[in-house]
């Protein structure tokens, strides 16, 4: 039986309502304990130094997030006096305020952690931050020649009020309130001070001893005096602005590009969500910070130390210190992608032998996805090319190889995804490039993100044309595929060629297939494909022959899929769940959810990759990869795309991969029923580390064929 076909479930009757709002987890709050996890790694002193500063600035950076793209639909929520409730029942004042008092809590253990852990940590191996105030000798000169060359020359001090109104203040950058007074007519003002990091980095090196550094801000306070010559600074201090950068294009606009462009200026005057403040700051400097920006005083977050951890990758770049980082990895070419005499094979011929799976970071980007491509231009067999970009990096070769392909003859076709959050201007530059080279460039469907990672090649052989086929989960990014955990599946399939081919025609022309053959393509079958899958192994299961559901993901958030594993527990199913960030599924409740079990693995990689695996007796087991979560956006708002895995080598790696990830002793979190995540204690000499593992498993291959 297949997803989408009829099915006489043999489950029992719920006997408590699977809607009741105490059987799941706020969203929100989910993410914030996923912060939390990074957060641990942070202060965990068996991680090598530097990767403690880097999780310290991963920290802060996902938090930015929650703050730019969340917190504002609460706030509007709030002000337009809406009364709806999440699967949950928390309104939006009660998730701002439990969202500010987590916070609170994070931020207090960050800030002690970098302040009175990291720092001295840092010194010890002769990584010091100067204070320009405490600074002597050739560090003070320096200090005084950086001040004057650099820094002085891109500074513009605004004066508010006197007649002057306050001055729009971008979202995330630093800055400094200055208060003032005239000497000889003993007026009072307030100015601002923008501190330029965009321009000049933010922690600064010195040049006579790179392992020296200057907060900016730091020495911008320090010579007040040269930026407002005559005027008594009575009090000055820190603070940074968060604004609302979420927006939506409307699905009745004629030109997605146009619409794009027009929200991205509007983004820059997006209402203010978040004001952070210096712990120091004086009770006047801030009021008079809220009041300018009308915001209210629950908005206001102090912060004891540096504002903006994220800036700490100025420091975690720097050169050398290798004992203070993780062992570095390089991805390797997978075995199959190698030819007999260690010269790089025929990709499309390894695919004609059988599917090929990779897996990033273990296995080479540019080996696999990036020859695939490459391959397919050169050929002179190949008809057409056709590319999804939801993110991708300056420096991909990607897309030049569409510009080649369009260049030589070929049909190249690229869907570009406009509204990919935060990466819409290089989206946009791409897609112009792509188009004045002759790429056909489709820019999505307004209402819809399109999410899909997936490259299709037609190639002419015999008499008629054959479809390959690239499946992946995670971005078309040779940067992010350094650091993020993901799987990439090649196939020649022919139903699945057909199905991608469908789906493309759906992305590119007027067409909205009716059926899928194999695959599950939100936001037609997704959803209730997996939920299918779902009921099919609980009719399956019996206390002699048991049944399992295995999955891994990002976010598990999508109410109806919940209530269909709520079910597939219910009816005796064991169900192991592995996710990376949000869950808001509440296991070991019982009657519910006894039999299901949650961890998260958080650790040097990104988990990125979602498998969904359906173990049912007698059967081989069904498993699927693809880009999609099960969550609201991805299974309602977004086109995604995720296929069947049938070639049995190809399962049982990611059965293997799987196997792995819920051993994991070592990065492993367990979710309590009561919502607590609890991390794994390594047990015995060698305690199990899936990422260690999967880096050695691939060393391991590759010294196989040598």
């Amino acid at each position: 039986m297949q997803p989408g076909e009829s099915l006489d479930s043999n489950l029992p009757a719920p006997q408590l309502d699977l809607e009741e709002p105490s059987l799941y987890f706020n969203r929100e709050l989910s993410w914030l304990d996923f912060n939390d996890r990074v957060l641990q790694l942070a202060e965990d002193r068996s991680v090598p130094l530097f990767e403690r500063v880097k999780f310290c600035a991963i920290w802060e950076t996902n938090l930015d997030e929650v703050f730019m793209v969340r917190l504002p639909t609460l706030h509007d929520h709030v002000e337009a006096n809406r009364s709806g409730r999440g699967a949950d029942g928390l309104s939006a004042n009660e998730q701002i305020d439990a969202i500010a008092a987590v916070v609170a809590k994070q931020r207090a253990r960050i800030s002690r952690c970098f302040g009175s852990e990291l720092v001295p940590a840092l010194a010890e191996h002769g990584i010091r931050f100067v204070d320009p105030n405490e600074a002597r000798g050739e560090d003070r000169d320096e200090l005084v020649r950086l001040f004057e060359r650099r820094i002085f020359p891109a500074l513009t001090p605004l004066l508010i009020g006197l007649g002057r109104p306050f001055p729009y203040i971008s979202n995330l950058s630093l800055s400094l309130a200055v208060s003032l007074r005239d000497p000889d007519t003993g007026t009072e003002a307030l100015a601002r001070v923008k501190v330029p990091k965009e321009l000049l980095g933010r922690f600064l090196k010195l040049e006579h001893d790179e392992t020296v550094f200057v907060a900016l801000e730091g020495l911008i306070a320090a010579n007040l005096a040269s930026l407002f010559p005559g005027m008594e600074i009575l009090d000055h201090s820190t603070f940074r602005v968060t604004r609302d950068t979420d927006y939506d294009v409307s699905d009745e606009a004629d030109d997605v590009l146009e619409a794009v462009e027009e929200e991205l200026r509007r983004r820059r005057f997006g209402e203010v969500v978040r004001l952070e403040v210096a712990a120091g700051m004086s009770e006047r400097l801030r009021q008079q910070l809220i009041d300018a920006m009308k915001i209210e005083q629950r908005q206001v977050y102090e912060v004891e130390g540096p504002l903006d951890l994220g800036d700490l990758w100025d420091v975690v770049n720097i050169s050398g210190h290798a004992d203070l980082r993780d062992a570095p990895h390089t991805g390797l070419t997978q075995p199959r992608l190698v030819g007999e005499d260690g010269a790089e094979a025929d990709i499309f011929a390894a695919m004609r032998d059988g599917d090929v799976l990779v897996h990033h970071p273990y296995d080479s980007f540019s080996t696999s996805v990036e020859r695939f491509v490459q391959q397919a231009v050169d050929d002179p067999d190949v008809l057409a090319i056709k590319q999804t970009v939801y993110r991708t990096s300056a420096d991909s070769p990607l897309v030049p190889a569409l510009i080649d392909a369009a260049e030589g003859g070929k049909q190249a076709v690229c869907m570009v995804e406009l509204k990919a959050r935060f990466d819409e201007r290089a989206n946009i530059k791409w897609a112009k490039k792509l188009e004045e080279a002759g790429v056909h460039v489709v820019y999505g469907i307004p209402a819809l993100k399109t999410h899909v990672k997936c490259i299709l090649v037609v190639r002419r052989e015999g008499d008629g044309v054959r479809h390959y086929v690239h499946v992946g989960t995670g971005n078309y990014n040779p940067k992010t595929a350094r650091i993020y955990t993901d799987l990439g599946l090649f196939t020649c399939d022919p139903e699945l060629g057909s199905d991608i081919t469908e789906m493309f025609n759906y992305l590119t022309g007027y067409a909205r297939p009716q059926s899928y053959r194999k695959a599950l393509v939100a936001p037609f079958n997704l959803q209730t494909g997996i939920e299918k899958e779902i009921e099919l192994t609980a009719a399956a299961h019996s206390s002699e022959r048991p049944a399992r559901i295995r999955m891994k993901m990002n976010s598990l958030l999508d109410p109806a899929s919940i209530r269909a594993l709520y079910r597939a527990s219910q009816a005796g199913v064991e169900v192991d769940l592995n996710i990376r960030g949000i869950c808001a599924l509440r296991p070991g409740v019982p009657g519910v959810s006894e039999n299901i079990s949650v961890a998260s693995v958080v650790g040097r990689f990104l988990e990125h990759s979602r498998i969904y695996s359906f173990e049912r007796p007698g059967e081989e087991p069904r498993i699927y990869i693809g880009s999609g979560d099960l969550m609201p956006r991805n299974l309602y708002n977004r086109v995604e795309l995720v296929v069947p895995v049938e070639d049995e080598r190809v399962r049982e790696e990611i059965l293997d991969i799987l196997e792995r990830s819920f051993a994991d002793q070592t990065n492993s979190w367990d979710l309590r029923s009561d919502g607590t995540w609890v991390r794994r204690h390594p047990m015995g000499e060698d305690p199990r580390s899936l990422q260690r593992e999967l880096v050695e498993r691939a060393q391991a291959r590759v010294a196989e064929t040598i």
